[in-house]
């Protein structure tokens, strides 16, 4: 496994830990802040498969 590969699987397992999980609710009724949060989230989660 690569640094970077290792580094984003990390902060996954921070991700889970230590936000909020977004999944359960209407994406697109959510307001800018979260919308971006749950983008981030995700490219965390997309990058560290």
């Amino acid at each position: 496994m690569t640094l970077r590969k290792r580094a984003f699987r990390v902060l996954a397992a921070i991700n889970r830990a230590v936000l909020p999980n977004q999944w359960h609710r209407d994406l697109s009724r959510l307001g800018r802040a979260r919308q971006a949060l749950v983008a981030y989230r995700y490219w965390v989660t997309r990058n560290a498969l």
